[in-house]
């Protein structure tokens, strides 16, 4: 049976489970330079068959764009919405729901500008300069947590709010000290413009670890409750079957607007975690999810958008069982 058979096979079983959806489209957020295994099921439009009405995929540059679109009616799943923006959103009792993790990856790079002088070592002398990050996204998580692990205060920062690709330009362009973002191409060009402020084993060491999720809005979920197990159906099936076999790289590289090379090198470093490991391993008592949502939960927690007390209301993993 081919790719596309079997994951349509699979996903046609899931949505024929229970009631007949509502909806006569779907409307999917994604990010372009972000290479994920599902892009062959949405090129080849597995994800149309598999939920019978057209699939609408719209790019955008960072999460928080995603959760707006969200609030506006625009999108009904976000898919690889960065946890940072998801908590965010919830903070502030935005209608949406986690309903699975999309990928796991090293938190993004925050990248010193070469001749700046400054690495880990010497890290509080950033405070006064002018560093730009891509506000409330997991880019924003990496840059505070790094931040506390090296001790320098973020108050003392000129914080620019840009994303990645514009960020990438101003560290070209001497416009600041420091940039982080996330993208194969944004990041590429970060990295020729200077060095990463820690290096995957110090983020790894500080605790510093990133993933996406997939997010929903509550009233696409409750009206049309099989659309979205269907939709994670196909993207663990596309997870698994690339895992096996990755002949059709190609087809994600030109989804994602990025060379092969770029796509093999960015998704070398990315794991897609299957529903039964959401389960066992990041969704159970202490977790990785778990842990980490109340990590990142208090981390952009302010006066006006307190940390809940308890995240498992704004998480429902019963789409993937």
């Amino acid at each position: 049976m081919s790719f596309n058979k079997t994951i349509c096979a699979a996903s046609v079983a899931a949505v024929m489970s229970g009631a007949v959806q509502a909806a006569d489209e779907v409307n999917v957020a994604f990010f372009l330079e972000w290479a994920t295994p599902n892009q062959i099921a949405k090129v080849e439009q597995v994800y149309d068959d598999a939920l019978g009405v057209p699939v609408n995929w719209t790019n955008f540059d960072a999460g928080t764009q995603m959760t707006e679109a969200m609030l506006a009616g625009d999108i009904d799943i976000s898919y690889s919405q960065g946890l940072a923006p998801f908590i965010n959103a919830v903070n502030a009792n935005a209608p949406i729901k986690l309903v699975s993790i999309a990928v796991q990856y090293p938190a993004n790079d925050c990248v010193v500008r070469n001749g700046e002088g400054i690495d880990k070592s010497n890290a509080s002398e950033l405070e006064g300069k002018s560093v730009a990050v891509p506000l409330a996204t997991m880019a924003d998580y990496s840059f505070r947590m790094m931040m506390r692990a090296l001790d320098v205060d973020v108050n003392k920062i000129n914080v620019v709010d840009q994303v990645p690709a514009d960020a990438a330009v101003s560290l070209t362009d001497g416009a600041v000290t420091m940039a982080c973002g996330f993208g194969a191409d944004s990041m590429a060009k970060m990295y020729e413009a200077g060095e990463p402020l820690m290096s995957p084993a110090d983020k790894e060491a500080a605790g510093i670890i990133s993933f996406d999720v997939v997010s929903v809005t509550e009233k696409f979920a409750q009206e049309n409750p099989n659309m979205v197990k269907t939709f994670l159906t196909v993207t663990n099936e596309a997870n698994m079957m690339f895992a096996s076999d990755q002949s059709k790289i190609d087809v994600i590289a030109k989804d994602a607007g990025l060379s092969v090379e770029s796509a093999q090198n960015q998704m070398a470093e990315m794991y897609f975690p299957t529903h039964d490991e959401q389960m066992s391993k990041y969704f159970n008592e202490g977790g990785l999810a778990s842990v980490a949502i109340g990590v990142v939960g208090g981390a952009f927690a302010t006066a006006e958008n307190p940390a809940l007390d308890d995240y498992s209301a704004v998480i429902d993993t019963s789409f993937m069982e």
